[in-house]
C-alpha cells in the first residue's frame, strides 16, 4: 500500500489483502481486507502503531522504508492477535533497541504467541502517556472488543485515535479515508455482527469514555479510517442500544421438503401482518449477511428437520454461531419436522443457552404439515405479533 500521510507526522503505512476469503477459517471475506498499521513521528522519538500479518511481512517493510523514517523507537501493540502482530518479529531483528509498549494481557499474550522476552516489553496502564517530543500517546486500556488484550492509544496534540479492532470493517479498498458510507455501512455493520456484538456492554462502555475526548481521526485496525468519527460513533450506538426492528429472521435446512413449507407459510403469514422477514437456507446462505441481520431482528425462529435424532448439523452450526454471537432478539421459537422422532428440540435448547430471548411454543411436527399445522403457524404469527406490539417495536 502506498504510504500516505493522515495528519502531519502520522502516516498509514499498512498493507491491502485483496485475495482473502476467509478469516479465522469461520468468516466469510467477500471483498478481502486490510491489516493497517500507523506510523507517528515526534521531534525526538518515532513510534509504530501495531503491525500487519505475517504473510505481508516483505510489504510492510517496504511501506515503511518508503516513509523514510530512519529508525523506530516503539512499537505500540494495541492488540496481539497475529493479523496486527504476525510480522512483528522482523522488526525486532530489525530494530535491536526498540521497545514494545502493551498492556499487561497484551505483554502475557505476546510472549505466549511469539515467544518475545519480558525485556523487550514495558507495560502500561491505563491512562499513561508517552512522550514522542511535540507528540503525546495517552493509552486507554479497553479489554474485550474483542480479545482480554485490547487497548487504544490517542494522540493528544492531533485528536487521532488508533482505535485497534474497534470500529473497523474487513474489505480491500484504496481509501485512507471512508468515501463511500453507503457502502461502508453495511461492510461496517457485518463487522460489528460478526465481531464486535456478544462484547455490546463493553462496546457502549468505551464509546461513552470517549465521548470525553475531542476526536477528529479514528484511525482502526482494518478498513479506512474515519475523518468523520461521529458517522462510526453514532452507527455503533444504534447498533449497541437502538431500537429492535419489527423484524423476524428465519435460518432453515430442510432435506425434503417439509420444513420449507413451514417456512413458506409462517413467512407469508408475517409479511400479512406487516412484519419484516428473512428466510435464510442455510446451506447456501452468507453467514456474514445473516450474523448482520441478527444486528437488529426482535424474533429469532430457527427452523430444521430432524437427522438421526438432533437438529440438522448444518441448523446446529448457525444455532451455535447465533448463541456465541449474543444478539439482542427478544424472542425465539423453533419449527421444522422429524420423521419417526429425536431430542431437536432439547439439543438445541442446549445449543442456544447464552439467548436471553424469551422462547415461544415450538411448531415441530412429524411428516408433512397439514391444515392443523398451518393454523398452528397463523397463531405463531399471531403471537410475535403480540409481543412485538406489547415490546412497542411495532
Amino acid at each position: 500500500m502506498t504510504v500516505r500521510e493522515i495528519r502531519q507526522g502520522i502516516y498509514s503505512v499498512g498493507v491491502i489483502d485483496w485475495d482473502r476469503q476467509v478469516f479465522d477459517e469461520l468468516l466469510p471475506l467477500p471483498e478481502g481486507t486490510t491489516y493497517s498499521s500507523y506510523l507517528v513521528k515526534g521531534s525526538e522519538k518515532t513510534a509504530l502503531v501495531d503491525a500487519v500479518d505475517a504473510e505481508f511481512e516483505e510489504e510492510f517493510i517496504t511501506n515503511l522504508a518508503r516513509s523514510g523514517v530512519d529508525g523506530i523507537d516503539y512499537i505500540i501493540v494495541n492488540h496481539t492477535e497475529q493479523d496486527h502482530s504476525g510480522a512483528l518479529m522482523v522488526f525486532l531483528e530489525l530494530f535491536p533497541g526498540v521497545k514494545i509498549i502493551t498492556s499487561a494481557r497484551g505483554a502475557d499474550l505476546l510472549e505466549v504467541l511469539h515467544q518475545i522476552p519480558k525485556f523487550r516489553i514495558q507495560v502500561v496502564e491505563d491512562g499513561d502517556t508517552l512522550s514522542l517530543g511535540d507528540k503525546t500517546l495517552e493509552f486507554m486500556i479497553t479489554p474485550w472488543v474483542h480479545w482480554p488484550d485490547t487497548m487504544m492509544t490517542y494522540v493528544r496534540e492531533d485528536k487521532v485515535l488508533f482505535s485497534c479492532d474497534l470500529f473497523g470493517a474487513h474489505y480491500a479498498c484504496s481509501d485512507l479515508f471512508v468515501a463511500e458510507k453507503c457502502r461502508h455501512t453495511l461492510l461496517a455493520k457485518r463487522y460489528f455482527a460478526e465481531i464486535m456484538m456478544p462484547f455490546r456492554p463493553k462496546v457502549t462502555e468505551y464509546i461513552e469514555r470517549l465521548s470525553g475526548y475531542e476526536i477528529s481521526v479514528i484511525a482502526p485496525s482494518h478498513g479506512p479510517c474515519y475523518d468523520d468519527p461521529a458517522y462510526i460513533l453514532d452507527l455503533y450506538t444504534e447498533w449497541c442500544t437502538g431500537d429492535l426492528k419489527n423484524k423476524v429472521i428465519i435460518p432453515y435446512i430442510s432435506m425434503h421438503g417439509s420444513t420449507k413449507k413451514m417456512v413458506m407459510y409462517l413467512t407469508e403469514a408475517l409479511i400479512r401482518r406487516n412484519i419484516g422477514v428473512r428466510p435464510y437456507d442455510v446451506g447456501r446462505a452468507d453467514t456474514g449477511q445473516l450474523a448482520m441481520d441478527l444486528v437488529d431482528a426482535a424474533t429469532i425462529i430457527i427452523a430444521t428437520p430432524t437427522v438421526l435424532t438432533g437438529p440438522h448439523p448444518k441448523i446446529a452450526n448457525i444455532a451455535f454461531i447465533a448463541n456465541m454471537l449474543k444478539p439482542r432478539a427478544k424472542f425465539a421459537g423453533i419449527i421444522g419436522s422429524y420423521g419417526w422422532g429425536g431430542k431437536t428440540l432439547k439439543d438445541l435448547a442446549n445449543i442456544m443457552n447464552k439467548l436471553e430471548a424469551e422462547m415461544f411454543e415450538p411448531v415441530y411436527i412429524k411428516g408433512l404439515p397439514s391444515e392443523e399445522v398451518y393454523k398452528s403457524l397463523e397463531d405463531l404469527a399471531d403471537e410475535i405479533l403480540k409481543k412485538h406490539k406489547d415490546e412497542k417495536i411495532v
